[in-house]
């Protein structure tokens, strides 16, 4: 009886260590030592025991930072409290809830590897975005706010994997203690930390309700449910501010594709078509089944007919990266999928204004402007990065395809004649996480030679055997004359409306096209660079543009434009 008693007694601590790597450590927080801390990137620092296993050990802040105003902040968060006000993970797996333990073989899988449902459907993290709440960050604390924002994705990703290991048997009891009760308690910790940033700026956020996250499978629906005990109230000490309800960035001429809805698909497919975490058959759609759809707003008077051509190759030098240094800078690894990158030879997560200026070029006019956009791969075959973060650390796989041409376009305006860019001036096209925030800011078309009037949004093109896949990226042509970037990297542009006039505080700039296209083998086969959970859905398509031209180049392209020449 006594050695009975003494088995029930240890037997949480043994169902933890089963789990390990699994990341539910925060159950047996108190046994770690003291004087762990919380790491820079968001996730739990882990104890290694004799054993082999993990245990994930209470979390500290260590020194108390003083603020500028001689705050302190909160104070890390602990089992039975988090930053945000959460009641903290109380439910302790079982040891029969391990797939490790019970010799489910899915628990050894490849990180890369998602966790499917008995019908073979996906299954990804799904959280409430926190930079759409973002609407207006302070110069003073936008550094801390990007990396913060970075590690929330990296949390996201490790969350993903963590998903993949423990399996397709995986229980909902088990998910919810060995990934959304640890992913929610890293969020809180980040999370807490832009509230404290923006707070020292002198900034308070809404920033509730935004820790807890669900997994959502193939079938559209959520498995488990959110914890009941959970209830998200953000940064208490945040007030609330307006949230950006208006959004200038949708394209309002934007037409349904011809195979279907412009919205994502409603659902991952419970087959890929070679990666391991997507595409799936549904997201490609023969070209020649597509009705004609592209349309243009028709010049008036006074319209801006001109064009002004960059010829900046195809990358030829193989200039390639995960970072983003528009949305996550100073961040390594900011994109969790790799770009292409042609013009400016320095881009980098740490490239800086001064570094762009100072670069060479690869546009033979010397245009030192910074164009990327993420890559598409063939699916077969192993990458060069298959052991890399961006590439196969972050479900990115097969060989990246070097496009056979790409087209750098500034057109006019059907309206009215247009004004010259800003030095530095930041633009963002489309959106990188379309497949789990929705297609308010989807932008990307698809298409295929000889048949660019049939253009796709949410589909990928099967193009005829000698037939090109083009992708479409048009960007924001109208500039609020004063801001070359703003908080979400959205709102200091806008796209014209259906008649391509600009909304009212907006005046209309050269109108950028990047086209790209490439030859690969027709059918099914290839995708787009993704982040980890966005499947690489075609919908998640979207392009980076930092202007560095000279004014003297700058006024060459206003000039042959307002002018209705074809330069460059």
């Amino acid at each position: 009886m006594i050695r009975m008693q003494q088995r029930r007694r240890f037997r949480p601590v043994l169902s933890v260590l089963a789990l390990g790597g699994a990341g539910v450590g925060l159950v047996v927080a108190s046994l770690a030592p003291a004087g762990q801390a919380i790491s820079a990137d968001g996730s739990l620092s882990a104890l290694t025991v004799s054993a082999g296993y993990s245990l994930v050990s209470t979390v500290s802040t260590g020194a108390p930072e003083e603020g500028q105003n001689g705050e302190t902040p909160a104070a890390a968060p602990s089992e039975a409290s988090s930053p945000s006000g959460e009641a903290g993970p109380s439910e302790t797996p079982s040891a029969t809830d391990d797939p490790a333990a019970s010799g489910d073989p899915a628990a050894s899988e490849s990180p890369s590897a998602l966790a499917r449902t008995g019908a073979g459907n996906v299954r990804t993290v799904s959280c409430p975005s926190v930079a759409e709440r973002l609407t207006d960050v302070p110069a003073a604390a936008e550094n801390e706010v990007n990396r913060n924002l970075a590690t929330i994705d990296r949390q996201i990703a490790l969350a993903n994997q963590r998903l993949a290991r423990i399996g397709s048997r995986a229980s909902n009891n088990l998910i919810r203690n060995a990934v959304l009760n640890p992913l929610r308690f890293q969020r809180s910790f980040t999370i807490n930390r832009i509230g404290t940033a923006l707070r020292r700026a002198g900034i308070r956020a809404d920033l509730r309700n935004l820790t807890s996250c669900t997994v959502q499978n193939g079938a559209g629906g959520q498995s488990p449910s959110p914890n009941p005990t959970a209830t998200a109230t953000g940064d208490p000490s945040a007030s609330p501010s307006p949230s950006d309800t208006a959004n200038p960035t949708a394209d309002p001429t934007a037409s349904p594709t011809g195979s279907g809805s412009a919205s994502p698909s409603a659902s991952p497919s419970a087959t890929a078509t070679g990666g391991a975490t997507g595409p799936s058959p549904d997201d490609f759609v023969d070209i020649r089944t597509v009705q004609p759809n592209a349309n243009k707003p028709r010049n008036q008077q006074g319209a801006s007919r001109g064009t002004f051509v960059s010829r900046c190759g195809r990358n030829e030098d193989g200039h390639h990266n995960s970072d983003n240094v528009i949305v996550a800078p100073g961040v390594t690894n900011g994109a969790h999928h790799v770009h292409d990158y042609v013009g400016n030879k320095d881009t980098s997560g740490f490239s800086t204004n001064d570094s762009l200026q100072a670069a060479g070029t690869t546009c033979s006019n010397g245009d030192k402007s910074t164009h990327y956009w993420p890559v598409l791969r063939l699916q077969r075959g192993k990458g060069n990065d298959a052991d890399k973060p961006g590439g196969g650390l972050d479900g990115n796989v097969g060989q990246i395809v070097r496009p056979a041409s790409v087209t750098l376009t500034l057109s006019g305006n059907p309206t009215s004649k247009v004004v010259g860019m800003p030095v530095f001036l930041r633009i963002i096209t489309g959106d990188a996480k379309s497949f789990t925030n929705g297609p308010t800011n989807a932008n990307a078309r698809w298409t295929c030679t000889g048949f660019e009037n049939r253009q796709l949004k949410d589909k990928y093109p099967i193009c005829p055997r000698g037939s090109q896949v083009v992708r479409l990226l048009q960007f924001q042509s109208c500039w609020d004359g004063k801001n070359t970037d703003s908080a979400n990297h959205r709102t200091h542009v806008a796209f014209t409306g259906a008649d391509g006039s600009c909304p009212s505080g907006f005046q209309a700039i050269p109108a950028l096209e990047q086209r790209i296209t490439y030859n690969v083998p027709p059918g099914p086969g290839f995708a787009l660079d993704s982040f980890p959970e966005q499947l690489h859905k075609p919908v998640t398509d979207h392009g980076d543009f930092i202007n560095v031209m000279s004014e003297a180049l700058m006024k060459q392209a206003v000039d042959c434009i307002n002018g209705g020449r074809r330069c460059g």
